[in-house]
């Protein structure tokens, strides 16, 4: 049962359990999609990400901030999105889109069978997730080298094109919502995702590719974004 004890046992996480939080921590509780959680695992500048129980396994809770969430940036990502075009200037509900946009995207990647941690529900501004890890988390790539640099950019390059392929680009790629897990990437955070169709979308298919290079430049891969782009895009 969700009560004030998350607030009691996560004093250093701001702005996250609220009455209408609280409630829709209920909701999934009661709907099974989890135990309890168990403690935080990221803050971010939108949301926190707890890890939680379910069972014997582990499960990740993604909660967006309703009050203090960059609501004025997340509608200028979103309003460009031909899924969201009925969408008005309102904080709560582009708070709520956004959370049900990185779903319906998850949704979707996992049909296109790109390497993901598997969607497991979302209600309001909660989304339940697989727990990608063994006994710890799998750390983000900017905090653990591949051993094979280039097999691993190749693998990311693919999951790439495996995306433009099913008509999603990322949006906002980069070592940090890269997971290295067993030397395999799994790609993460996908609130930014947008249709191949979104007027800017090969802006941010560009802006990905120079980030991805940015990073695996400083271990020794050499291409061009040209090159890149053609690989993904199939040309």
């Amino acid at each position: 049962m969700v009560t004030l004890t998350y607030q009691e046992r996560f004093k250093t996480v701001k702005g996250v359990f609220d009455e209408f939080t609280n409630r829709t921590l209920f909701e999934l509780q009661s709907r099974k999609k989890f135990d309890e959680l168990v403690g935080p695992l990221s803050i971010g500048k939108e949301s926190n990400v707890f890890i939680a129980k379910k069972g014997d396994e582990r499960v990740i809770v993604k909660i967006y901030r309703m009050q203090n969430a960059e609501f004025a940036k997340m509608y200028d990502y979103i309003r460009k999105d031909p899924r969201y075009l009925f969408l008005r200037r309102h904080r709560r509900q582009i708070i709520l889109a956004w959370a049900q946009r990185e779903y319906k995207n998850l949704l979707k990647l996992e049909r296109g069978k790109i390497t993901i941690p598997k969607p497991i529900s979302w209600r309001n501004h909660i989304i339940v997730e697989e727990f990608i890890g063994d006994e710890e988390a799998a750390p983000p790539l900017k905090d653990a080298v591949p051993t094979n640099v280039k097999k691993f950019f190749n693998d990311v390059v693919k999951e790439m094109k495996n995306m433009y392929k099913v008509g999603l680009i990322h949006g906002d790629l980069s070592s940090f919502n890269i997971l290295n897990y067993n030397e395999k990437p799994v790609l993460i955070d996908f609130s930014q995702t947008t249709l191949v169709r979104t007027p800017n979308s090969e802006e941010l298919l560009e802006r990905d590719v120079k980030n991805i290079l940015q990073y695996f430049k400083k271990h020794g891969i050499s291409q061009s974004e040209d090159e890149v782009l053609n690989k993904i895009k199939g040309n």
